[in-house]
């Protein structure tokens, strides 16, 4: 019930750009006071901020402000993901939002992970976590997505092979594979799919239904994708022709 309302709350904000507080209580009929506490929650995480009686989204260039779209469902594939990573392991997270939250969860539930990651935002995402020990790689930065790029990370990866590799995306196509929306980042991934053991995609089922700039990674290198349950079983059974393992979040 609070996750759905909590969920609901962060669509509403994300659509209007600001709510007051009143509005949300008499839209989701609960009391202020409930609302509040749902805000303060949501702040901590930085997913939104609060003025004056009105809780306002983040700058939408912000990386927190995509964390706020479909929170819910991303925070139930990290969860799901989450699973498969044991104690005491070292794994390489990309970037994007659903995989912050997966270093974020894994944070949470107490477990001793090493993340190799090109992400200063994720690194910085779970620095108040003392079980998690991220490994940042260097590059060229790319400030608007918080990431490193380039031949130096690509010399940094190959010194390391993982069991585990996981990584977002931006399309998707039948025919091809998985889509990405800036060049070197999908030369970055491509990289990081060759030092891992097993390679699984984390993205929210919307991202099928669209392609988008730059071939990131065919099926061949892909062996799992964690998804939410929107996903058709026709995208199902051409990931299935492939190999590629489909595991569906729970729906909250």
């Amino acid at each position: 019930m609070v996750a759905k309302r909590v969920d609901r709350i962060l669509q509403r904000v994300t659509e209007a750009g600001e709510v007051e507080v009143s509005q949300l209580a008499k839209e989701l009929s609960v009391s202020q006071v409930t609302i509040r506490k749902d805000l303060t929650l949501l702040e901590e995480k930085g997913l939104l901020q609060r003025q004056h009686g009105v809780a306002i989204i983040n700058d939408p260039t912000d990386l927190r402000a995509r964390l706020a779209q479909n929170y819910e469902t991303k925070r139930q594939i990290a969860l799901l993901a989450a699973e498969a990573v044991k104690n005491q392991s070292t794994i390489m997270i990309e970037s994007g939002s659903t995989c912050a939250l997966l270093a974020e969860v894994l944070g949470q539930q107490g477990k001793r992970v090493t993340i190799i990651t090109i992400s200063s935002f994720i690194a910085d995402y779970v620095r108040d976590y003392p079980n998690i020990d991220v490994i940042l790689l260097g590059g060229n930065y790319q400030a608007a997505a918080q990431v490193v790029v380039g031949p130096l990370t690509k010399v940094l990866l190959a010194q390391f092979q993982v069991t585990q590799c996981f990584v977002g995306t931006d399309g998707y196509a039948a025919d091809s594979g998985f889509f990405g929306n800036d060049l070197m980042r999908s030369e970055v991934v491509q990289n990081m799919a060759q030092h891992a053991d097993r390679v699984i995609i984390l993205t929210d089922s919307q991202k099928f239904n669209r392609t988008s700039l730059v071939h990131q990674l065919g099926f061949d290198a892909v062996d799992a994708v964690v998804t939410d349950s929107g996903i058709t079983p026709e995208v199902q059974q051409q990931l299935a022709r492939h190999q590629v393992k489909v595991s569906i979040a729970k729906s909250k």
